[in-house]
């Protein structure tokens, strides 16, 4: 008897899923063209292939690393985009490189000033960033402070509007505004801090946010049904569903500001 055995049924790719892994593809073109041609980016299974290789780096490469004594998103949101656009061209394009890598730490950055050395300093010296750099220049940092624990949900809080300081300079081009999305549903602070950095730091460098923009934070359970379309997408994997991704932060297409 001849046994015939079923096709496998390959499980369709919604638009939203195609525009994700899309959105993901670019990412890695971008910042990393050897493993795009490493790996089949059009498909779930070589996404997730050329980020375990990025995983595996570990200490390679640039990295970035932040200081928190206290976490209030609005706030961290302006100083992230202040500290981004301070970065000599040469240490953002390799940071660049290196996915805008970052590392956070729990400590006082006020007590830490004299022994340190910090590129920005929010002005209520609630975080401190290092300049991006080989892992070596930052270690002994490293050393001394735990990895900051934000272990909560994101809470919850109306839309806030974020202006990103001008410097008193001539503007690069007229101000615009942008939506900044955060997923915040099995999202913890943690979590939120990886996910808004990228898009931020990444944004900022790329030329998308510029000294005296404005951008409106919005924390939402999901990102779906945006009223504008997304200029850049940090894109994760759906830790219950295999196979999908999931938008944990976004930033639209800017509006002119009036």
């Amino acid at each position: 008897m001849t046994t015939t055995v079923p096709a496998k049924t390959l499980t369709p790719v919604t638009p939203i899923q195609q525009s994700l892994r899309e959105q993901a593809a670019t990412r890695i073109r971008t910042a990393r063209p050897d493993l795009a041609a490493r790996h089949d980016l059009t498909s779930y299974d070589g996404l997730t292939a050329a980020q375990g290789d990025i995983a595996a780096e570990d200490d390679a490469g640039t990295l970035a690393t932040v200081v928190l004594r206290n976490f209030d998103l609005a706030r961290w949101v302006r100083d992230t985009c202040v500290f981004a656009l301070g970065i000599p061209p040469e240490q953002a394009a390799d940071w660049r490189t290196s996915f805008t890598r970052t590392v956070f730490l729990a400590g006082n950055p006020a007590q830490l000033q004299e022994r340190f050395t910090f590129a920005h300093m929010a002005d209520d010296q609630s975080a401190a960033w290092t300049t991006p750099g080989p892992a070596a220049q930052t270690s002994s940092l490293r050393r001394l402070l735990k990895l900051f624990q934000g272990p909560a949900g994101v809470p919850a809080r109306p839309d806030t509007l974020v202006e990103i300081p001008d410097g008193h300079s001539p503007p690069l081009r007229p101000r615009t505004r942008r939506g900044l999305y955060v997923a915040t549903a099995g999202c913890t602070i943690s979590q939120a801090l990886v996910h808004v950095n990228h898009v931020l730091a990444e944004a900022v460098l790329d030329g998308l946010i510029v000294p005296g923009d404005h951008l409106v934070l919005h924390q939402v359970p999901r990102i779906v049904g945006v009223p504008a379309r997304l200029a850049r997408v940090r894109v994760t994997t759906e830790k219950h569903l295999p196979g999908r991704l999931k938008a944990a932060a976004a930033l639209t297409e800017e509006t002119p500001v009036a």
